[in-house]
């Protein structure tokens, strides 16, 4: 043991954490035990050295702390990371590292898919090496956490933050938020390679009133408990290190001030250890919801409510220790928060390793990561529609690409992408030169003109690139009407007049109304912001080197107007059933089912589907397990991935339960010809739901399976469940 560690013992790397923790908060004042649930924006190692060596700033937003020049160069922000911690380590009483956190939300420099393209994977473990690639090249820069994975489920596509989802279902939420929290964290957060993940927003945030960011949220705890909690508690069994409380308020009561939601349900039901942390100034903004007089009750509120870290609102700065020392606060709750802050610190291994250093490589994009992202985006593509046209034979003549995206790169790299680098992206342009040269390729000058629909009579085929903006999708950027921006749709129809075979790839960050592009174009491809690999993507998946096989992971209505619909809709009292669509409706003038449903996606070749069976009898018992299959043959010419997916119906609950709800999915790739064998194995407890009291249950009785393509066709049978 060093001198340092006999005086300090709490850096003594042979205690346990429990043990450091105990003796370093033994040590603390008030004001130290305050300044760890200060959390600041940014840091400005000079300016800020005396807030740091009095041990009164507790972590970084931003993890930059530059204080000026291009943070992005290579180096900066970690040279800047180290120039603030050795106030915080060298200079202060108790040498107590700042935990510098970043949004490394879906890639860091190697920006891959969005969240919703990754969920349009249904792959698990892409998923968590995807959030491997971002932790490794995000530790180079000193980021030690991250505000990801969000998994707020919505079924509101006005609403931007869809985006940075990971789709509709809390099956598919849920697994996907496990696997980013493993790829982020690893086997052990203290290695050098992973950083802290943080599952977001907590909870109910995708219920936004009207789609509108920050809005209020009208939903009982039963809704949030069979559906929106659910995602959550996935993370959290899978070692989530932090959650983030939402903005919205619940049902009248923000969530920052949500004692019976933060305090009661996560960290007393749940037995969650790790840390709450505010949203941005989201204690501050108590004052505004109506709940607090001003940031001193605001504080007040939240500490009792059991938010762990102020995110930049200076609520706790200004008054907690002032609230303690008045006995309007029991300092046992600073303690609780603390605590939790400081194991995170050690979890991580900060007090061991508090500096950077100089980097020992470069965090540019390498072969292995855009090979990783390429397969990302390859699987974020969604065939949702094609006569024959697709994929494009050698033989298919000239093409011409148009639209605002052909010659698109940082564009492309959708919302929340703090660290990626246009110059880094694979325009669509630039791949499809280096595929046809220059006498097969006709491209438009980056948006659409009357030159763009000139080209179409003196091409083949025309691809033309349109949708989102990233400005157009992510936080605080809702929309009234999910159609395309303005004029594109009308261009695409000037191009569809001529007659020629034309394609339209849609880039997006949420669902858009499709329904005329679906009518006008021969094919259409759905491509959520791909990244840095999207032009090499769509050319791969457009020349059929790669067959799509991406599935829709949130329902797209047929128009704004039908918002909202999706998988979690559950039986009125006067249910219509789709094959009843032509002869009833809840609208005069359109139909309800969706044109696009949930997992919907095609490829290059056709699957007939048999008929779902059970192997061992239909009787689910207890704690035992059943067996079901369904054959799904190719019937096509070329070889191709069918995401089968396993839904049930629970047809008589306690409470309405939706009409269907993904449970399982499994891959099946087949040659031309080949028949293939989806198994499941079900249990009990997959039917488990929340009843009247808001205790989890499951019921004897009937359950109906339906195992197809989507959430709308299928093969089913019923299952006889005696819990």
């Amino acid at each position: 043991m060093t001198a340092d560690q006999s005086a300090r013992p709490w850096l003594d790397p042979d205690r346990s954490t429990t043990e450091r923790v105990e003796l370093l908060l033994a040590q603390m004042t008030l004001a130290e035990k305050v300044g760890q649930t200060h959390q600041v924006a940014n840091i400005h190692p000079d300016d800020d050295a005396a807030q740091l060596a009095g041990g009164r700033i507790g972590s970084s937003l931003f993890a930059s702390g530059a204080t000026g020049g291009n943070e992005r160069d290579e180096g900066v922000l970690a040279a800047n990371i180290d120039a603030a911690q050795r106030h915080a380590v060298e200079a202060s009483r108790l040498g107590i590292p700042v935990l510098f956190g970043r949004d490394v939300i879906h890639g860091h420099r190697t920006v891959c898919p969005i969240p919703l393209g990754l969920a349009a994977s249904f792959d698990v473990g892409l998923v968590e090496e995807v959030a491997a690639v971002a932790a490794a090249e995000a530790v180079v820069d000193g980021v030690a956490w991250t505000f990801a994975p969000m998994v707020d489920l919505s079924e509101e596509p006005r609403w931007g933050r869809v985006a940075e989802s990971l789709g509709e279902t809390p099956v598919l939420s849920g697994r996907l938020a496990a696997a980013m929290v493993k790829g982020f964290q690893g086997d052990d957060p203290s290695d050098p390679d992973h950083i802290a993940a943080c599952a977001k927003h907590f909870a109910g945030y995708g219920l936004s009133a009207g789609g509108r960011d920050y809005d209020t949220v009208s939903v009982g705890e039963n809704t949030l408990r069979n559906l929106h909690l659910r995602p959550f508690k996935a993370a959290v069994d899978a070692g989530v290190a932090t959650i983030m409380a939402a903005f919205n308020d619940v049902d009248g009561t923000p969530m920052h001030a949500h004692r019976h939601l933060l305090r009661d349900v996560l960290k007393g039901e749940w037995g969650f250890d790790g840390v709450v942390v505010a949203d941005w100034n989201g204690i501050g903004q108590l004052v505004h919801q109506g709940v607090a007089a001003d940031l001193r009750e605001a504080a007040l509120l939240a500490i009792e409510a059991g938010v762990d870290l102020d995110m930049c609102s200076g609520s706790y700065a200004a008054h907690l220790a002032e609230l303690v020392e008045s006995g309007e606060v029991d300092e046992a709750l600073v303690d609780g928060a603390v605590r939790r802050l400081l194991t995170l610190k050690f979890r991580l291994g900060l007090f061991d390793r508090p500096y950077v250093g100089e980097p020992i490589r470069s965090n540019a994009p390498t072969d292995a990561s855009r090979a990783t992202a390429l397969r990302a985006a390859h699987a974020a593509h969604v065939l949702v529609s094609n006569n024959g046209i697709l994929p494009l034979a050698p033989g298919a003549g000239t093409v011409h690409l148009t639209g605002p995206y052909a010659e698109a790169a940082e564009e492309l790299f959708g919302t929340w992408t703090l660290d990626g680098r246009g110059e880094d992206v694979v325009a669509p342009a630039t791949a499809f030169r280096a595929r046809l040269g220059g006498e097969q390729l006709l491209v438009s000058d980056g948006r659409f003109s009357d030159r763009s629909v000139q080209q179409v009579r003196n091409a083949d085929v025309t691809v033309a690139v349109v949708g989102e903006h990233p400005w157009r999708s992510g936080e605080a950027n809702s929309v009234t009407d999910i159609g395309l921006p303005a004029g594109q749709l009308e261009h695409l129809r000037q191009l569809s007049r001529i007659g020629k075979p034309l394609v339209v790839v849609v880039y997006t960050g949420r669902p858009l109304e499709l329904g005329d592009v679906l009518d006008l174009a021969d094919a259409v491809l759905v491509v959520w912001h791909p990244g840095v690999e999207a032009g090499n993507a769509l050319a791969d998946i457009v020349f059929g080197d790669v067959a799509p096989h991406g599935r829709l992971p949130m329902t797209f209505p047929r128009t704004t107007g039908h918002i909202p619909t999706s998988t979690h809709q559950r039986p009125t009292g006067r249910l219509i059933e789709l094959h009843e669509e032509g002869r009833q409706g809840r609208y005069l003038d359109d139909q309800v089912f969706p044109r696009l449903p949930f997992g919907y996606g095609l490829t290059y070749t056709s699957f007939e589907y048999g008929e779902l069976r059970t192997v061992g009898g239909t009787e689910l018992s207890g704690a035992g397990e059943v067996v079901v299959e369904i054959d799904v043959t190719n019937t096509g010419d070329r070889a191709g991935r069918e995401v089968v997916q396993l839904s049930f119906r629970d047809p008589v609950a306690q409470v309405t339960r939706p009409l269907v709800e993904l449970v399982d999915w499994a891959f099946l790739d087949l040659a031309p010809g080949e028949k293939g064998t989806a198994s499941f194995t079900v249990r009990a407890d997959q039917f488990a739901y929340f009843g009247t009291d808001n205790t989890t249950r499951v019921d004897a009785g009937e359950i109906v399976l339906v195992a197809g393509p989507d959430a709308l066709h299928g093969s089913r049978l019923s299952l006889r469940v005696n819990p």
